[in-house]
């Protein structure tokens, strides 16, 4: 197997992979550097928490394995079943009936594979995505494409905030403008979670998910949908390509396919200790990675058809004016538009659903917004700091968009369609580099991409490529409208 040395400085001793740790030199300088809230990051993905998760050694069975490399694919399933997810879904189901399954299930299949080939690239090569783009660009390049990223960690820091504040108006009574200043305080949950350690970080993530499922999956049950037009939805149609139930569908797949999830998978995954120069070992971690990853994935792919089943059985054919999550919420509440099954009780958990989902985000974007920090311009600051910073420029815009307009829903629903122009430009900066570097024997060895698979991958790229670029279209053309 032919390994790839982690990032270093240009002109740099690299640091070695594995299970060995940096030295320290111990001088003046390096007590100073760790002293210093913002230091240089030249090592290991995360390194606070890299290699710090035992793993089974030996012939362990199945599950034992499956068991300890379990977690990381819980933080990334989260990316997939986010507030920006719901309106689309729920929308979708609400105005086409089951016709978007299908899309879905594509969505679903493509976000495994690229999800896999992220795992399998901070496995093998003991770099995260953002470490091995800044390798193989350089200094300057690095630094456009972490602006590039940064911009959209941020987008969808924004989606989480509007989610967060309204659901806590929906829940509590609490007005939209302190509702969004109230979000600042995660970052006191975040300062708790990172004192209980990462396994504890993944089993409370892995929770809310299920908080999450089984509130759909109640609502679902009380709607009583068809399941023969659930089972048929799910074969592709050649409706889907009329032009809303097209635009409908790149909404969903657009919202689907996340680029910083590819960026923070490559990185925890790191978090389980292997040693590198034992086959055996990189080979059972790329392995029970990809269990894990599909599982959770699988998880957040039942969530999105449970959202549009929702849609479909209690509001299609009063679709119209459900995009908001306001409306929704009222929607469930509401015997003329969800039936006779419409109940306080259903808004309610649609409101816990929305909060748990915001507070998944909080934890998989601060780590997200560090691992690129880290790997393109090697900067390292605490995680602390790092939320507040990101949080703070996040609510800007929408303490602004909520005091000019009110506190009007609306008015930040139109922001939610500013942040998506950044998460399109994003995809193709995270998907290129990573089929590249997946699909190349020299950096990966026996590890590299099947020809099939690079084949199939590459097509995917082209194909979202061309949905986002449409997407962005269809946006810009939205916000022009809107000035």
């Amino acid at each position: 197997m032919s390994s790839t040395p982690p990032p270093s400085g240009e002109g740099k001793t690299t640091v070695p992979l594995g299970n060995s740790r940096p030295a320290s030199s111990g001088n003046a300088h390096d007590l100073q550097q760790k002293s210093s809230l913002i230091q240089t990051a030249n090592g290991r993905s995360l390194e606070e928490v890299n290699s710090t998760i035992p793993v089974p050694r030996g012939q362990a069975n199945f599950w034992k394995n499956l068991a300890a490399f379990s977690g990381p694919g819980a933080l990334v399933a989260v990316g997939y079943m986010d507030p920006g997810n719901w309106i689309t879904s729920i929308s979708g189901g609400a105005q086409y009936g089951y016709l978007l399954m299908s899309v879905i299930l594509i969505s679903s299949l493509i976000a495994m594979m690229l999800q896999y080939m992220s795992a399998k690239l901070g496995i093998v090569t003991g770099m995260d995505l953002a470490q091995a783009t800044r390798l193989h660009t350089g200094p300057k390049l690095g630094f456009i494409l972490w602006i590039c990223t940064e911009l959209a960690v941020m987008a969808t820091d924004i989606a989480e905030v509007i989610g967060g504040a309204i659901a806590l108006k929906l829940l509590f009574g609490i007005p939209l403008i302190v509702g969004v200043a109230l979000t600042i305080f995660d970052v006191l949950l975040l300062l708790l979670l990172t004192h209980l350690g990462f396994r504890r970080i993944e089993a409370i993530v892995s929770g809310l998910i299920l908080v999450i499922m089984l509130v759909f999956v109640y609502e679902v049950v009380l709607a009583q949908p068809n399941i023969p037009s659930i089972l048929e939805g799910f074969i592709p149609n050649k409706q889907i390509l009329g032009n809303g139930q097209l635009t409908m569908a790149l909404g969903i797949v657009g919202a689907t396919v996340m680029p910083h999830n590819l960026y923070l998978h490559s990185s925890i995954v790191q978090t389980r200790d292997i040693d590198r120069s034992d086959d055996e070992q990189v080979s059972n971690a790329v392995r029970f990675a990809t269990w894990d990853s599909n599982i959770q994935l699988s998880a957040a792919f039942i969530v999105n058809c449970l959202l549009l089943i929702l849609g479909a059985a209690m509001f299609f054919g009063h679709g119209e004016g459900l995009d908001t999550f306001t409306a929704l919420y009222n929607a469930l509440g509401d015997q003329k538009i969800a039936g006779p099954v419409a109940s306080g009780l259903l808004s309610t958990l649609f409101a816990v659903a929305l909060l748990a989902s915001g507070q998944n985000s909080t934890i998989t974007g601060t780590l997200t917004g560090q691992i690129v920090m880290e790997g393109f311009i090697r900067m390292r600051i605490p995680l602390w700091m790092r939320r507040i910073v990101t949080r703070l420029i996040s609510i800007i815009p929408v303490l602004i968009c909520t005091l000019l307009f009110g506190g009007k829903e609306s008015a930040l629903d139109n922001l939610l369609v500013y942040s998506q122009v950044f998460l399109c430009v994003a995809l193709p900066i995270s998907m290129v580099p990573l089929v590249w570097f997946t699909s190349s024997t020299k950096i990966m060895g026996k590890y590299a991409n099947s020809r099939l698979l690079t084949t199939l991958a590459w097509a995917v790229v082209i194909v979202l490529t061309i949905l986002n670029m449409q997407l962005l279209i269809q946006d810009i053309g939205e916000i022009i409208s809107l000035i």
